[in-house]
């Protein structure tokens, strides 16, 4: 990656005074979240993916995952306080976020949105999830993550 092919995810960190580390995987396309955190010889309990939900009421929410994991939609919606609710469509998820699917991070979307994280993220000082592009990670700390934006931690996977 050139030095100055900053992602959103990045600028966002930069402008904070975060600190974090990138790395990169060439031709990640198709590969799954565990096959990358693999790849990038990171723990894939660390590695989280971002999914973008759509409550009864409308209103969107992410959602922060460990990549082996998967999303249990009774204990999001609760996490949440709605009656239930079902993942975005993929081919909505560009228009509402500014991120391709399999890029998607929980910082520097278009807007904000309510952010859960799987709490079992506390059981480390940091975690990866993606930098805005494919094939690209950002390790943070755990705290760090809050002071960029508003997050609440649940236990949100089966």
């Amino acid at each position: 990656m050139k030095k100055n092919e900053k992602t959103n995810v990045m600028r966002t960190l930069d402008q904070k005074k975060v600190e974090y580390e990138i790395k990169v995987l060439e031709d990640a396309d198709g590969l799954t979240g565990t096959e990358i955190a693999e790849k990038l010889d990171e723990n894939p309990d660390q590695a989280f993916k971002t999914l973008v939900t759509t409550g009864k009421t409308g209103n969107h929410y992410v959602f922060v995952i460990p990549v082996a994991a998967e999303l249990n939609l009774k204990k999001a919606a609760s996490a949440v306080g709605e009656k239930n609710i079902e993942m975005l469509k993929q081919k909505d998820l560009l228009p509402l976020t500014g991120y391709v699917h399999g890029g998607c991070s929980p910082i520097g979307m278009k807007k904000f949105f309510r952010t859960v994280i799987n709490d079992t993220a506390k059981n480390f000082d940091e975690m990866y999830f993606s930098a805005g592009k494919i094939g690209h990670q950002v390790k943070v700390k755990v705290e760090d993550v809050e002071k960029v934006i508003r997050v609440e931690f649940a236990d949100v996977i089966n």
